[in-house]
C-alpha cells in the first residue's frame, strides 16, 4: 500500500473514532472561535487605547477608562472560554485513547492463536501501552492547537483586511514560504516516526522477554550476549529517534525565521504609511500585533504536523492489530456443548501451520466415552498440535473433529473448552490470592470445595504454609513458588473443576517422584469415567492407557495397549528401551 493512501486510511480510522465525540468537538470548535475572537479584538482595544495617548502630559483619561474595562472583561471571557475548550480537548483525546485500547483488547481476545505465536508479547504490549500514549499526545496537541490556529490565522486576515488592505497583501505574499517549509519537511518525519515506533516495539518485545527468562539467560551465561543484541536495539532507536527528533525540530525555527520576515515586513511597511499619514500610531500597534498573532499559529501548526505525523505512525501500528482478520466466527447455529459424554472422533485430519510444511496428514482416530488415550512421540511429530485441535485453538485444514457425534465447528468455543480439563507442562498463574488461582474455572466454589481438590492433587500441605495461607498473593509467574509448586496449583485447578474431558500434556513433569506418584493416583481416580488424553515422555505414566497411540511426522504409526505394542517390537518398543538406558 502506497504511503499516501496508508496515511489517508489511518486518518479515516481516526476520524470514525472521533466521531462519536462530534457534540464535544462542536463545543470545542464554539470555546476555540470565542477565544479567537476576543484574543484579535483585543489590539483593536489597545490601538484604539494608544491614539488616545495624545503627547507626554495630554492623556485623554475619560476615553481610556472603558476601553480598559472592556479589556479587562474581554481577557476574563478568553480565559473562560480556553479553560472550557481544553477541559473538552481533553475528553475528546482519552475519551478516544480509552476506546482504541478497549478495542485493541477485545481485538486480542478474538484473535487467532496463530496470531499470538507469531508476534513478541512485548511488540503488542509496545501497541496497545506506548503507541496509543504517542498517538494520544498527538491528538490532544492536534485539538488544542490546530483548531486555534487556523482560526486565528482567518480572523487575523479578516481583522488585517479590515485596516489595511496593502500591508495585509504584503503578509500574504510572504506567508507561502512558511507552508511550504512546514510541508516539506512533514513529508519526510513520517516515515522516520513510523520506523521509531516499530524499533520501539522490538526494544520492548525484547526486554519483555529477557525479563521473563532471566533465569535462562543466567544460566547459560548470556547476559554479556543479551546486553550487546540490546545494546545494538538500543542504539538504533536512538539514531532512528535522532532523526526523527532533528527533522521535525529544524520545522519551527525555520516557520519562525520566515515569519519574522513577514513581522519584518508589516513593520517597515507600517511605518511608511505611518509618515505618509495613512494610518495612525494605534493602527500600526494593531497591525504589528495581528502580524505577530498571525505567525505564531503557522509555528504552533508546524509543530503541531510533525507531532500529528509521529501520532499517526502510532496509529497505524494500533489500526494494524485492531483490522487484524479475527478467528473465525462461531456458525450462526452452533450448539451449545451441554453434560458431554466425551466420545471424540477424527476422521481425515490434515493440519499445518505453514501451508508448504506439512505436519498432521490423514489422521483417524475413535475415542469411545470414558476411554484413556496416551499419546507419545518425538519431539515435533504433533502430539501437542493434536492438543491444540482438540481445543480448536486451531482449526483443522481437512477432515473434522467431532464430540459425542458433532463437528466442533458447529459448536460454540467457549461450551467447548469448558468441557475439557487442561494441565500443560507450561503453568499459567495470574496476580492474585492462590485461593483466586484454584477457583478460576469455577468462581461459586466453596472454602471446603477448594480445600478438598487442594487435599486431592496434594497442594494442600505446601499451601498451608505459606505466609498467609490460601489467601497468600502471589505475582503472574508464581513469584517465590517452586516450579512443581506452580504445577500443583495448576492440577488443583482442574481437580476442582472436574469436567467431562481431560487433557494432560506432562501434567507432572516438574514434580518429584514421590509426589508424582500420588499424583497418578489422584489422576487415576479423577479420570475414572472421564475420557482422558494423556501426553508423557515419561513412559510410565501411560502403562495402564486404554490405547496408546504413537506419533511420528504427523502420522498415527502404532496403536493399542502397552503389552501388545511391547510385543510388537517396534517404534514404541524401541522408545521403551530408550526411556530405560535413559533412567
Amino acid at each position: 500500500m502506497a504511503k499516501k493512501t496508508y496515511q489517508k486510511k489511518t486518518i479515516q480510522n481516526v476520524l470514525s473514532r472521533i466521531k462519536p465525540y462530534a457534540p464535544l468537538v462542536v463545543l470545542s470548535l464554539i470555546m476555540a472561535a470565542v477565544t479567537v475572537a476576543l484574543t484579535l479584538y483585543f489590539p483593536l482595544l489597545t490601538g484604539n487605547a494608544i491614539d488616545y495617548i495624545l503627547e507626554p502630559g495630554k492623556v485623554d483619561f475619560a476615553e481610556i477608562r472603558p476601553i480598559l474595562i472592556k479589556m479587562g472583561i474581554i481577557a476574563t471571557i478568553t480565559a473562560v472560554s480556553q479553560w472550557i475548550m481544553n477541559i473538552l480537548n481533553n475528553r475528546i483525546t482519552y475519551g478516544v485513547t480509552r476506546d482504541i485500547r478497549d478495542e485493541a483488547f477485545k481485538k486480542i481476545e478474538i484473535l487467532p492463536l496463530k496470531y499470538i505465536d507469531d508476534n513478541s508479547y512485548g511488540d503488542v504490549v509496545s501497541r496497545i501501552i506506548a503507541d496509543v500514549e504517542q498517538f494520544a499526545d498527538g491528538l490532544l496537541m492536534g485539538f488544542t492547537q490546530l483548531f486555534t490556529g487556523v482560526l486565528t490565522i482567518f480572523g487575523t486576515l479578516f481583522f488585517m483586511f479590515r485596516e489595511n488592505v496593502t500591508i495585509t497583501l504584503v503578509v500574504l505574499i510572504v506567508t507561502p514560504l512558511s507552508l511550504f517549509t512546514a510541508a516539506f519537511i512533514a513529508k519526510r518525519t513520517y516515515s522516520m516516526f513510523r520506523l521509531q515506533t516499530e524499533t520501539r516495539g522490538e526494544e520492548t518485545a525484547f526486554i519483555e522477554e529477557m525479563i521473563g527468562n532471566q533465569k535462562v539467560v543466567q544460566a547459560f551465561g548470556r547476559e554479556t550476549k543479551s546486553l550487546e543484541t540490546f545494546d545494538e536495539i538500543n542504539d538504533r532507536l536512538g539514531d532512528v529517534s535522532m532523526k526523527a527528533t532533528f527533522f521535525s525540530s529544524i520545522t519551527n525555527p525555520s516557520t519562525r525565521f520566515i515569519n519574522s520576515l513577514v513581522y519584518t515586513s508589516v513593520g517597515i511597511v507600517g511605518a511608511m504609511s505611518v509618515i505618509g499619514g495613512r494610518l495612525s500610531v494605534g493602527q500600526l500597534s494593531a497591525f504589528l500585533s495581528y502580524a505577530n498573532q498571525y505567525t505564531k499559529p503557522f509555528n504552533e501548526i508546524s509543530g503541531v504536523v510533525t507531532e500529528l505525523q509521529n501520532a499517526l505512525a502510532c496509529a497505524a501500528r494500533i489500526f494494524e492489530l485492531i483490522e487484524e482478520e479475527p478467528q473465525t466466527p462461531e456458525a450462526e447455529n452452533a450448539v451449545v456443548l451441554e453434560d458431554a459424554k466425551g466420545s471424540v472422533t477424527l476422521e481425515n485430519v490434515a493440519f499445518s501451520y505453514v501451508p508448504d510444511k506439512k505436519l498432521i496428514e490423514n489422521l483417524n482416530l475413535n475415542v469411545k466415552h470414558g476411554q484413556r488415550i496416551a499419546i507419545v512421540g518425538p519431539t515435533g511429530c504433533g502430539k501437542t498440535t493434536l492438543i491444540n485441535l482438540l481445543m480448536r485453538f486451531y482449526d483443522v485444514d481437512n477432515g473434522s473433529i467431532s464430540v459425542d457425534g458433532t463437528d466442533i465447528r458447529n459448536m460454540t468455543r467457549q461450551s467447548l473448552r469448558t468441557s475439557y480439563g487442561m494441565v500443560l507442562q507450561d503453568t499459567w498463574l495470574k496476580s492474585g490470592t492462590i485461593r483466586e488461582n484454584i477457583i478460576m474455572g469455577k468462581p461459586d466454589a466453596t472454602d471446603e470445595e477448594v480445600i478438598a481438590a487442594a487435599k486431592a492433587s496434594h497442594a494442600d500441605s505446601f499451601i498451608r504454609r505459606l505466609p498467609q495461607g490460601y489467601d497468600t498473593y502471589i505475582t503472574e509467574d508464581g513469584g517465590s513458588l517452586s516450579q512443581g509448586q506452580k504445577q500443583l496449583l495448576c492440577i488443583t485447578r482442574v481437580m476442582l473443576c472436574l469436567p467431562p474431558m481431560l487433557i494432560l500434556d506432562e501434567a507432572t513433569s516438574s514434580i518429584d517422584t514421590r509426589t508424582e506418584i500420588k499424583i497418578q493416583n489422584a489422576f487415576s481416580k479423577m479420570m475414572e469415567g472421564r475420557t482422558s488424553f494423556i501426553i508423557a515422555h515419561r513412559l510410565s505414566t501411560i502403562r495402564d492407557a486404554d490405547e496408546i497411540l504413537v506419533m511420528k511426522d504427523g502420522y498415527i504409526i502404532e496403536q493399542g495397549k502397552h503389552d501388545e505394542l511391547i510385543a510388537k517390537d517396534g517404534f514404541y518398543a524401541e522408545l521403551q528401551r530408550s526411556a530405560m538406558r535413559l533412567s
